[in-house]
């Protein structure tokens, strides 16, 4: 028998459009709401297991934030990677349970300043899905398995999924999640919602955990694209501690500006034919978004590329060497005291709670991180995976086929939570491991839904177009023709013919 559908004093489109039109003194009622709908759907009912910890005073927070300021008051649910001060930062692991350092990342500075209000921390595939070759997405040992709203026995996708349940479910006006390749735009598309991984060095990586120095990156996860450039507005800036950031004040903008008025009139945009893979549903949302960008005075340029496979296996060497030192530079930094230090001290905790860390699954890719200490081998993958991605990848397919932007669909739809075999992605759809290689802007906006499951749009530009990328997507939301899935809170059903 199905379960009861949830029913809430707010529907969650009303709190969508009340969080993106209410006047700021509204926002202390918008948090009420919102920790109502925590409540309601994250610790009781379909039990999402979207947010690990949120702040009870956060209306009262919302309401004594400047009127006058970026983003006046409305609340950011933040990945339990990335630091706050009221709130511990485990990454999902037990092992950073304790972590609590008081301090805020500089992007949460930022946030803080422009008027916005930490809601809470959003669960996570543990350690941002770096552990294990077999792991499952949306599960850590801190939070659990993270459900997705629109099909609770269905993935959530990772490793920002909390962020992406929860904004999809209308808990905060927006979230902030992080990504090293796919972990903002692949939950943002299964979950229906929008994601944006800016050009990496946008945003401030210092005291978040990291994987890799070379690819990783927040962004803004949010129900449109207006709301995803307002808190990119908010969040970016250059920070002395992170070199990434060195030219970050060169490229900051208002990322809202122009957005309204935004056209792909006489815009010239690649389609990446194979990459769109061979589901049927999944072709046909994306033939419809080509059509809906057509009509809007688009010029489509079909375009054949196969990316070479050095790529994937030189990403994989950099991200194995990236995250042991990497971690071990965050772990040996963090204030306290019987805390761990080095990677291998998170790989001797796991083997001493494998009941609690290693039930579902191993830590094959940690072993290997490891033992991955060949410098100048190191150096080699990551110059050619980033050869192969930027220079010779986007950069050359924008320069090639004269387009300011490549479309792809951003993955497949959502498959069934299997925590004994792990996940199954949909193969051979979308290319989002170009413009996280390169370390360019990567944007995913709902495109409709196959049975009921959400899928994005990719849209992806040069180093730096973040603004640019914005602009595209907003002028493809208003042009958009398909029906977008609202979240059932309920286990999958076929849709009645």
């Amino acid at each position: 028998m199905k379960p009861a559908r949830i029913a809430l004093a707010l529907p969650l489109l009303s709190l969508a459009a009340a969080a993106a039109a209410a006047p700021p003194e509204h926002a202390a009622q918008d948090a009420r709401d919102q920790i109502e709908r925590i409540a309601t759907l994250d610790d009781a009912g379909p039990m999402l297991n979207a947010v690990i910890t949120y702040n009870p005073h956060a209306a009262a927070d919302a309401a004594s934030a400047p009127a006058a300021s970026l983003l006046a008051g409305r609340t950011v649910l933040v990945k339990d990677n990335i630091e706050t001060r009221e709130f511990a930062t485990t990454a999902g692991s037990l092992a950073l349970k304790g972590n609590n350092t008081g301090r805020d990342a500089p992007m949460i500075v930022n946030l803080r300043a422009a008027g916005g209000v930490v809601l809470g921390k959003t669960n996570l595939s543990e350690w941002a899905n770096i552990r294990d070759d077999n792991s499952t997405s949306g599960w850590s040992a801190v939070g659990g398995l993270t459900r997705n709203p629109h099909a609770i026995d269905r993935n959530t996708c990772g490793s920002s999924a909390g962020s992406g349940a929860a904004v999809a479910a209308g808990m905060a006006w927006a979230a902030i999640g992080s990504e090293t390749d796919g972990s903002i735009t692949c939950p943002a598309s299964i979950n229906g919602i929008v994601g944006f991984k800016p050009t990496v060095g946008m945003i401030s990586r210092t005291h978040v955990v990291p994987i890799s120095h070379s690819q990783d990156t927040a962004g803004p996860m949010a129900q449109s694209v207006a709301d995803a450039a307002l808190l990119l507005a908010a969040l970016a800036g250059p920070d002395p501690a992170d070199a990434a950031t060195a030219d970050a004040a060169m490229h900051m903008t208002d990322f809202t500006k122009g957005l309204a008025n935004a056209s792909l009139k006489g815009v010239r945009i690649g389609v990446m034919r194979k990459q769109i893979g061979n589901l049927s549903g999944v072709s046909a949302l994306f033939e419809q978004a080509l059509a809906d960008m057509k009509a809007a005075g688009a010029e489509l340029v079909d375009i054949e590329f196969e990316p070479d496979s050095a790529m994937y296996r030189d990403e994989y060497t950099t991200l194995l060497f990236e995250l042991r030192e990497d971690m071990g530079t965050y772990l040996a930094g963090l204030p306290g005291t019987d805390m761990p230090r080095t990677l291998a001290d998170l790989i001797a905790f796991n083997d001493a709670h494998k009941v609690d860390e290693m039930r579902w699954f191993g830590q094959s890719v940690f072993l290997q991180a490891e033992g991955t200490t060949d410098r100048p081998a190191y150096e080699t993958a990551r110059a050619n995976a980033y050869r192969l991605a930027g220079p010779e990848g986007i950069d050359k397919l924008l320069a090639d086929n004269s387009v300011a932007f490549l479309v792809a669909p951003t993955t497949g739809p959502s498959w069934t939570t299997d925590l004994v075999l792990g996940d199954h992605y949909p193969g051979g759809i979308g290319a989002g491991s170009l413009a996280a290689i390169a370390g360019y802007p990567h944007l995913s906006v709902p495109m409709g839904a196959v049975e009921g499951l959400p899928v994005g749009l990719s849209l992806m530009g040069a180093k730096w177009h973040d603004h640019d990328v914005l602009k595209a997507g907003a002028a493809y939301e208003r042009a958009r023709s398909a029906t977008l899935a609202q979240p059932s809170f309920e286990r999958w059903e076929p849709a009645a013919r």
